[in-house]
């Protein structure tokens, strides 16, 4: 049996450990850097931290949970289920905590991966399996003085609990996913909260509710309604993502959802027109919340919209000369998901640096295998972000390829599996133009490089990218033996 390392033990991660050991493939270990599993969800403690993916379908299809205690649960929740998962599979023996990952070579005479971590500890193994995820790094404002603030200041993603807001004057950066959810849990606490706002967001009703005990024991007692709850939301999704390329009027009709769900929160035209998104509806991520127009038509809230121009000791001063006294700044600027791997040094066939493939923007064959880095497979790697649904499902989709990969190497002992070049590049150029179609091309978010290119998105349904990962086509790789 071949040896595997698996990096991450987050739902990528874990899920990947799964499906090898219902195969029988035993001999892996899985690191991470931190100290406990659960990535995003254990690393994201902001006040409001929830999901935006109905439970039953983010959850794996394996292991549905019948007692979600609402549709869209809590950060607290989905960290406790998958610590259950991964105890009742025996995972967490699995998991060597604390390990983080600095560099992976692949060595061309024994064909396995060494692997080192910050701590000094070398591992080899026969495959690599990065699990990292595309939103675990924050991602900081390039704004002038961020150094120089007198008061208190952090990441959302960092979430200083030791920082008391209540009787606060508190400065907002940042309109994203994470701002959406924690801004309506602290406006109440605060004496003033000054939300800078660079883009609008398209924000959507949050279909949410509490689930009651009958809601519990229906899924409990009747044959394959877990099953059915879960194909309902996922149709939904798929239905939605249709609308990305194919149909574009569905993603019309989510607009038109969308402007008056503002329209009915936002009764002040002034405000209004400031949360009036400029762009079209699907270009950034769509956002959830019932709440978060609300909160900001509050007498202690005031949305600017005029550019920051720099950080100062007492606040925020924007391009007109305004300075907007601050006592804590809460930067609520994402994470960097075009980064992948990073700061991991990668080291393939011939000395081969992962970052010099990626010159030009991350890319793989179905976002898992990249040429020249042989026996690597990747969970949750470059364009299988979604715009619409469920990552879980996607992840599945990956592990049980690379799964159908592991097999392969495992039936010839000693050898490596490597995607052709021919194969990934004619796969990329397809997916590109594919691309070119969706919503995402015209404006600015952390779907897309520097350069313009959408490195994190797949441009179509779920279900097409379980077709296209249903087996391994053996034309699409070298497999050879080690010398």
């Amino acid at each position: 049996m071949p040896s595997i390392i698996i990096i991450g033990a987050g739902f990528g991660g874990l899920g990947m450990a799964m499906e090898l050991q219902r195969n029988g493939f035993y001999e892996f270990t899985i690191l991470e850097k931190a100290a406990d599993l659960g990535g995003v969800w254990r690393e994201n403690t902001y006040p409001g931290a929830a999901c935006d993916v109905p439970s039953p379908l983010y959850s794996y299809s394996f292991e549905p949970k019948p007692d979600w205690p609402q549709r869209y649960s809590k950060r607290a929740d989905i960290q406790a289920y998958i610590h259950g998962v991964a105890e009742r599979h025996g995972l967490v023996e699995r998991i060597v905590f604390g390990a983080e990952v600095s560099e992976a070579q692949f060595d061309d005479s024994s064909g396995q991966w060494t692997v080192l971590t910050t701590d000094g500890t070398v591992r080899t193994a026969d495959i690599l399996i990065p699990a990292v995820g595309q939103l675990s790094r924050p991602a900081w404002p390039a704004i002038a003085g961020i150094d120089t603030f007198d008061g208190q200041s952090f990441h959302s993603a960092l979430w200083d609990h030791g920082v008391d807001l209540t009787g606060k004057r508190v400065a907002c950066i940042g309109t994203g996913a994470s701002a959406i959810q924690y801004i309506p849990e602290i406006q109440p606490e605060v004496e003033h909260l000054t939300l800078f706002q660079r883009t609008a967001a398209w924000v959507l009703p949050k279909f949410d509710t509490d689930y009651k005990p009958v809601h519990h024991r229906v899924l409990r007692k009747i044959p394959g309604m877990p099953l059915a709850e879960r194909v309902s939301w996922w149709l939904i999704g798929e239905t939605v993502g249709l609308g990305l390329v194919e149909f574009p009027g569905i993603v019309k009709v989510v607009s038109r959802i969308a402007e008056k769900h503002l329209e009915e929160q936002v009764p002040d035209p002034e405000l209004r027109a400031k949360l009036t998104p400029d762009y079209p509806i699907g270009c950034k991520r769509g956002l959830f919340s019932n709440d978060y127009f609300p909160a900001l038509a509050e007498p202690n809230v005031d949305v600017v919209t005029t550019a920051i121009s720099e950080i100062v000791p007492e606040g925020v001063r924007t391009a007109d000369g305004t300075v907007y006294p601050a006592d804590v700044i809460i930067y609520g600027t994402g994470f960097k998901g075009t980064e992948f791997l990073w700061p991991m040094k990668i080291r393939g066939r011939g000395g081969r640096n992962l970052s010099d493939a990626w010159a030009d923007g991350a890319h793989a064959y179905l976002g898992i295998t990249v040429p020249e880095f042989p026996n690597m497979f990747l969970v949750y790697g470059p364009n299988t972000n979604l715009g619409v649904g469920s990552i879980i499902y996607m992840l599945e989709s990956q592990a049980r390829y690379i799964r159908g990969a592991v097999q392969m190497v495992a039936e010839r002992p000693g050898s490596r599996l490597e995607v052709r070049s021919e194969s990934e590049r004619a796969y990329n150029d397809a997916l590109q133009e594919r691309l070119a179609l969706t919503p995402w091309n015209f404006c600015t978010s952390w779907y897309r490089t520097a350069s313009g290119k959408i490195t994190n998105n797949w441009p179509g349904t779920t279900r097409s990218y379980r077709r296209r990962t249903r087996r391994v086509n053996r034309e699409d790789y070298y497999l050879t033996r080690v010398d």
